[in-house]
C-alpha cells in the first residue's frame, strides 16, 4: 500500500501545472499558500479516487 500512494503522489508532482511549480517558490505568503492547497487538492482527489477502488 505504501508504494501504491508514493506512485499516486509522484504522479500527481509529475503532472502539476507549471503555476503552480512557479507559486511555490513565491515569497509572497498568499500566493505560496494558494500553490500549496491546489498542490494538496490535488493529491487529495487523486487519492480519494484510489480509496473508491475495490481492495483485491
Amino acid at each position: 500500500m505504501k508504494e501504491t500512494l508514493t506512485t499516486i503522489v509522484l504522479q500527481v508532482i509529475e503532472r502539476t501545472p507549471q503555476w503552480v511549480r512557479h507559486d511555490l517558490e513565491s515569497k509572497e505568503p498568499a500566493v505560496r499558500i494558494r500553490a500549496e492547497e491546489t498542490l494538496a487538492a490535488m493529491i487529495a482527489a487523486a487519492l480519494d479516487g484510489v480509496s473508491a477502488l475495490p481492495v483485491n
